[in-house]
């Protein structure tokens, strides 16, 4: 598995994600083409799927739902994420464990 949907920052990692709004479930569902897909039940208006995106992530994470930033991306399925107080070891981790 390639790392290039995960750079290493002095403050945290960031994660390149591609939202995928409209879903039946809400989930992480891993590393494909280079992005890590998240899956929310919440349409792509007033914000409410990059809130969902936010909140499953977090809970996946483990970490505070204030830990993440939305670098970029707010009207595009292609995101940057900023996950603070958790490491890169620690998502390569989780998302490892998504394939087992």
């Amino acid at each position: 598995m390639t790392d290039s949907w995960l750079t290493v920052r002095g403050d945290g990692v960031v994660l390149a994600v591609k939202a995928l709004p409209g879903s039946r479930r809400n989930e992480v569902r891993g590393v494909d083409g280079g992005v890590l897909k998240v899956a929310v039940t919440a349409a792509p208006e007033r914000g409410k799927a990059n809130q969902a995106l936010l909140t499953v992530l977090a809970e996946f994470l483990g970490i505070c739902e204030s830990s993440l930033v939305l670098l970029r991306g707010r009207g595009s399925r292609l995101k940057q994420v900023l996950a603070l107080k958790v490491d890169a070891e620690t998502v390569k981790e989780k998302v490892a464990r998504l394939k087992a």
